[in-house]
């Protein structure tokens, strides 16, 4: 996986810190630094590089380290199905309930679940005034108990009301949660793009970004385009190139693989991750 998650990101770092920090690394495809509504950063964010190697030698030099005097996590990407697998198997006596009438009072909440299994305290929580915020809590003496529960009364409807009904999760584990579905929707926006990005090599030193993005252009929209460059700045000859429509795309590598460029003749073809390129050579 050529995915790096990034968690405890001091909220001064950027999309451009993220890339100018992990670019030493190897190529980077796209980063991303999850934001709230006003822009500010919450704190985590991804990486995504062009190998498994660059994205683990990362992993491997930065988790842990200090950036901007805060230590930070970088990780694997996990994707939902194995979220999902390790958190399935847990067990909970906490129950949460959400979307309550406002006239349901605990005593209700008490009837409800207690058809399920002993209770040892079930609660509906209020503002200062008294006024129920429409979610509460139920705690069960017996953890099976608390999945029947769940299973049974999720989505169930009370005073017209449907209930969400789900495990009663910690703060670091709700945290977890909404960073992973963020990396989930990085990875599939990552996804919809597969055939828009071309992989060239074989470049001769003197082309430039702009120089590329030139001879690409007459094929179509360029939304980016970047000549693949040692720490130095010495170009490494190859490239990456995104069109707008993977009619675009396929148009450009049709007419331009091949074609010779400063004396040397390019390659052209759709940018793969490393298993997929693995996949094919092993086909062949």
């Amino acid at each position: 996986m050529s995915f790096c998650a990034l968690q405890n990101l001091d909220k001064a770092i950027d999309h451009k810190a993220l890339h100018d920090t992990f670019s030493a690394f190897g190529n980077i495809l796209s980063c991303k630094v999850a934001t709230d509504a006003s822009g500010q950063s919450k704190g985590y964010g991804f990486v995504q590089f062009d190998t498994e190697e660059a994205a683990k030698n990362a992993i491997d030099k930065l988790n842990g380290m200090l950036i901007n005097d805060k230590q930070v996590y970088v990780g694997p990407f996990l994707r939902k199905q194995e979220r999902d697998s390790s958190t399935s198997n847990t067990r909970f006596n906490n129950v949460f309930v959400k979307n309550l009438s406002e006239s349901t009072a605990d005593e209700d909440l008490k009837n409800v679940f207690g058809e399920y299994g002993s209770i040892t305290s079930a609660v509906v929580m209020r503002d200062g005034d008294g006024k129920s915020r429409c979610f509460g809590f139920v705690n069960f003496e017996n953890a099976d108990d608390a999945a029947k529960a769940v299973e049974a009364l999720n989505g169930e409807k009370f005073d017209d009301k449907e209930w969400f009904v789900a495990k009663a999760q910690k703060k670091s584990e709700r945290e977890q949660e909404l960073k992973g579905r963020f990396e989930q929707s990085m990875k599939e926006a990552v996804d919809k793009y597969q055939g828009l990005n071309l992989y060239i090599k074989n470049l001769d030193d003197t082309i430039s970004d702009e120089m590329l993005k030139e001879m690409f252009s007459e094929f179509g929209t360029v939304t980016s385009c970047k000549v693949v460059r040692d720490p130095s700045g010495v170009s490494k000859g190859s490239g990456f190139v995104a069109f707008a429509t993977p009619e675009e795309a396929s148009r450009a590598i049709n007419e331009m693989n091949g074609k010779m460029i400063v004396s040397k003749p390019l390659y052209v073809a759709h940018a793969q991750r490393k298993e997929e390129r693995r996949a094919r050579l092993q086909v062949q």
